[in-house]
């Protein structure tokens, strides 16, 4: 992915200058470096959140080389130096939750940032010892958000949950999935406990979610994060080798990253988007989407043409 990222923003960084050599923006005025990252409230308290936020699995799943650890560090201070705030973490990511805490008490982060991890089983028995573990790891005694990590159960209940939010414990507590198998689970879910996040997969080119989920987290007024919202990759392979169209401009994409995020952000459900990376320039990328102007609805649908048209 690095790589055909790296080709793609490059591409787009050339039209940039090109722009700026016949007399238009600099590269670092287009991208809107002044401007802040738009917020939207989370609606159960009207906390304002940051739109782009990080995603850590895989990425953030690294041993000790200080190379890495270094770089992901780096990631963190641009997210926060950029105006962005939220980390989506899980035990199940493997060392990611160790990472995340360890530089968050090196950079001084942990005040600036909403930090957000999974329960991955729910019961009474593991549930609460899996939650001292996350916060040991995360070298944290409060977190932001809590979520049941891919439901599955219709049936699923939040009373857990919920007494961790009533002691302090967390602030939020949500569900999430990322398998659309799980997608009816996940809206009944939303309509009988009403959390205050739902995170889904959602992407550019999977809109499966837009159809039932998303709406539903709208009529109970839960947030929605967007888990993989470069579908897996996807959207960078098939753009791959291209430059990226003139009319983005008209919606202030200046990359192929913001362009597929800008998507997403233009559908007002949206209260953030998470995607994950381990290289800071893609970080400070990324939170340009948060700036600018969005895709109208007109636009959305070129969009969703234009990925189409490229088979």
């Amino acid at each position: 992915m690095a790589l055909s990222r790296r080709h793609a923003l490059a591409l787009s960084i050339g039209l940039g200058a090109a722009l700026w050599a016949r007399g238009g923006t600099s590269p670092a005025e287009a991208q809107g470096e002044a401007a802040p990252v738009r917020t939207r409230p989370i609606p159960h308290s009207g906390e304002p959140l940051p739109v782009i936020g990080l995603g850590t699995v895989n990425v953030f799943d690294i041993g000790g080389d200080p190379a890495q650890l270094s770089a992901r560090a780096a990631v963190i201070r641009a997210l926060v130096a950029g105006g962005g705030r939220l980390i989506d973490t899980a035990p199940s990511y493997g060392r990611a939750e160790s990472v995340v805490g360890d530089l968050l008490a090196e950079t001084g982060s942990r005040g600036r940032v909403f930090l957000a991890t999974k329960l991955e089983r729910y019961d009474r028995g593991n549930g609460p010892v899996e939650l001292r573990a996350s916060m040991q790891r995360l070298r944290t005694d409060r977190l932001d958000l809590m979520q049941i990590h891919n439901v599955r159960d219709p049936q699923q209940d939040l009373a857990m949950l919920r007494e961790w939010k009533a002691q302090g414990l967390c602030r939020y507590i949500g569900i999430t999935t990322t398998y659309r198998g799980a997608f009816d689970a996940a809206e009944a879910v939303l309509r009988h406990e009403r959390p205050d996040f739902l995170q889904i997969d959602y992407s550019l080119d999977d809109r499966e979610a837009e159809r039932r989920v998303i709406p539903a987290a709208v009529e109970v007024g839960a947030a929605v994060l967007t888990a993989l919202p470069f579908g897996r990759n996807r959207l960078f392979r098939a753009v791959q080798g291209r430059a990226l169209p003139d009319w983005a401009a008209e919606f202030d994409a200046r990359s192929w990253g913001q362009f597929f995020l800008k998507y997403l952000l233009a559908n007002p459900a949206v209260t953030a988007v998470i995607p994950g990376t381990g290289n800071p320039e893609h970080m400070a990328d990324n939170l340009g989407a948060g700036r600018g102007r969005l895709p109208a609805a007109a636009e959305r649908r070129r969009m969703v043409e234009f990925i189409a048209s490229l088979g």
